[in-house]
């Protein structure tokens, strides 16, 4: 299998071979946060590498942000940057480990950097983590990329077949409003725990 382990992410965030991310909040992530008016929601962002939407929900007052990445590098990036973000809301750990539970979770690039043989047991493991009446939120790609190394890409027909067991869709379609770099790529969902 390919190497996605955590020396093989810290070395990507240390020299800076990082292509996927943005240096900022994707534009329909932050459109979406600017709706959010519960500030209590408990809010889970995994793999969130430097994570500019935690910063963004922090910084808009939102005080139960946590992050889940198996980079320690990238966590001490989003501290640096922000230092006021809570240093026990950064959770270095492999998010298939984690046993917690949120109101939301934020999906931004993940689902793409871990295996594609990972993917059923990340809408299991999504599922298990979420309260009741909880939702997933985010970014999937719609376009085929690599399947050497990551950012693995797939399709809403393969994205169904994990998801649809154990959400209902709310919204699974092509995003309307992404980054200039991804536009024609992205598919926004909103799907909420059966």
């Amino acid at each position: 299998m390919i190497d996605l382990s955590e020396t093989f992410w810290n070395n990507r965030y240390l020299n800076n071979d990082i292509g996927w991310d943005l240096g900022k909040i994707s534009t329909p992530l932050k459109s979406y946060f600017d709706q959010l008016n519960d500030y209590d929601l408990k809010i889970l962002i995994p793999g969130g590498g430097n994570s500019y939407e935690a910063e963004y929900l922090h910084l808009l007052g939102f005080t139960d942000v946590y992050v889940v990445d198996v980079s320690e590098k990238a966590l001490l990036n989003l501290k640096s940057r922000v230092p006021s973000f809570p240093s026990s809301h950064l959770i270095h750990c492999d998010f298939f480990d984690i046993n917690m539970s949120f109101d939301l979770i934020v999906e931004q690039t993940f689902f793409c950097a871990i295996h594609p043989s990972l993917r059923n047991l990340y809408a299991k493991q999504v599922n298990k983590l979420l309260n009741t009446g909880g939702k997933i939120v985010g970014l999937l790609f719609n376009t085929p990329l690599y399947t050497d190394h990551p950012p693995f890409g797939g399709n809403k027909e393969e994205y169904l077949k994990y998801f649809q067991p154990l959400f209902h869709i709310k919204i699974l379609a092509p995003c309307y409003n992404s980054v200039e770099s991804r536009s024609g790529k992205e598919l926004f969902m909103i799907l909420l725990k059966k």
